[in-house]
């Protein structure tokens, strides 16, 4: 065996042995004293019935489950119709089943450890991944407190604490688009194939990296997506062929209890009513149109940096118009934020550490103090969905020349 590899084993034992010790001190001192991670609970609870019962997860019996792990009672009528506890519908496509049966087995107090332990170390890693996708080389001490801040950061440590597989999804997407610099086509294809497993997150960034491998030529990565799709999909079928009626009708039932729409939908509902449906759906295909325009334009240009910023562009306009987002799905946004710090730091050099030190505290601070201050009943105010990507969308819009110029230097001294 040679020495890097020896060195990578290391390391990967290493990290297991962290990661279950993580798994069992958020046990001791969390999970088995104070059972939560709501948004988990309702997948937890449909993958359990169906793997210890066989029963459906879609069931009225797996919903019953969730709520009496979530709430320690079934909810009335009119608690599920006004919709201020978490109803803990299934609602995510079959296939999310295989994702959750390695821990659907065990009890929810070591299921949720091992689950939110797992989300930590996603999470880090996805933010590893994003500095590594901006081609930004860090300082140590930097980039141990950028560490320490993502985790902390607002959207970050709600998703963690809600167990939300949104931070997996940021993972998928971030990986795809490493291996397809890394000309891994067919790993790219299976794990964007993958990322599918929650349709809000995938709406848009799926049709448009299809949309890139197509227009490249990646037949590989084509044919590997259509291949773990027909697998992951034709498995629920054979499964529970009634998934796709079912699933569907969780996810209607679900909206009509939501009061919550995209930040589009916020602006022109909530904060400016008088402007109300017509100035949503319009400000929307507006938006939508824009991205069309951006993906047309890579039919004909081959670089990586065009494909990278269409590509980040399309994940912030998923979050303002997708027509139900959270802010826990705002962990994706890493990705561009990271490509926006990234040319901070180069352009201002040393002085850069200390404007990245800077506004780190402020959005840390900023959000967080945004959050408890607006905060009723218990519940995040819709001004808490508006910051980030209105934020990321005016700096990619304004700023496009500056973030590519950075990319492309990398890339020209790669060519």
């Amino acid at each position: 065996m040679s020495k890097s590899a020896i060195s990578l084993t290391a390391v990967v034992a290493l990290l297991i042995v962290v990661w279950a010790g993580d798994v069992f001190i958020t046990h001791e001192i969390f999970t088995s004293r104070y059972p939560g991670a709501n948004d988990f609970g309702g997948r937890y609870a449909g993958a359990h019935i169906f793997w210890t019962q066989g029963l459906s997860p879609y069931s009225d019996e797996a919903t019953l489950q969730a709520q009496l792990l979530l709430h320690g009672r079934p909810l009335t009528p009119q608690e599920v119709k006004e919709g201020v506890l978490d109803v803990a519908l299934f609602a995510y496509p079959f296939y999310m089943l295989f994702w959750l049966a390695p821990i659907a087995v065990l009890p929810y107090d070591w299921a949720e450890a091992v689950w939110l332990a797992t989300l930590e170390f996603a999470l880090v890693g996805g933010v590893i991944g994003s500095i590594s996708l901006a081609r930004w080389k860090m300082p140590p001490v930097l980039l141990a407190v950028t560490l320490v801040w993502s985790i902390l950061f607002y959207h970050s440590a709600r998703a963690i604490l809600l167990g939300q597989v949104a931070v997996l999804i940021f993972v998928l997407n971030l990986t795809t688009l490493l291996a397809l610099r890394a000309r891994r086509d067919v790993l790219a294809g299976v794990l964007l194939a993958i990322s599918t497993t929650k349709p809000q997150m995938a709406i848009l960034i799926v049709p448009f990296v299809l949309f890139w491998m197509i227009a490249r030529r990646r037949w590989r990565a084509v044919i590997a997506f259509i291949v773990v799709m027909a697998v992951l999909v034709g498995a629920s079928f054979i499964i529970l062929p009634s998934w796709v009626g079912d699933f569907l009708k969780q996810v209607i039932g679900y909206t009509s209890y939501t009061d919550i729409g995209s930040p589009v939908w916020i602006i022109t509902r909530r904060f400016f009513p008088i402007l109300g449906a017509p100035a949503e759906i319009g400000l929307s295909l507006a938006l939508a149109v824009w991205l069309l325009v951006t993906w047309a334009r890579l039919w004909r240009d081959e670089s990586w940096t065009a494909f990278v910023w269409t590509a980040c562009f399309t994940l912030i306009i998923t979050n303002l118009i997708a027509f139900r987002t959270a802010t826990t799905n705002y962990v994706v946004l890493w990705i561009p934020m990271m490509w926006v710090l990234a040319a901070i730091h180069k352009q201002w050099k040393f002085a850069g550490t200390w404007m990245l030190l800077a506004i780190q505290v402020v959005l840390l601070v900023g959000l967080w103090m945004l959050f408890l201050t607006t905060l009723v009943n218990k519940y995040e105010h819709p001004i808490m969905y508006l910051p980030l990507p209105i934020g990321l969308f005016l700096i990619f819009v304004f700023g496009k020349r500056w973030l590519t110029n950075y990319l492309s230097t990398f890339e020209a001294q790669a060519a």
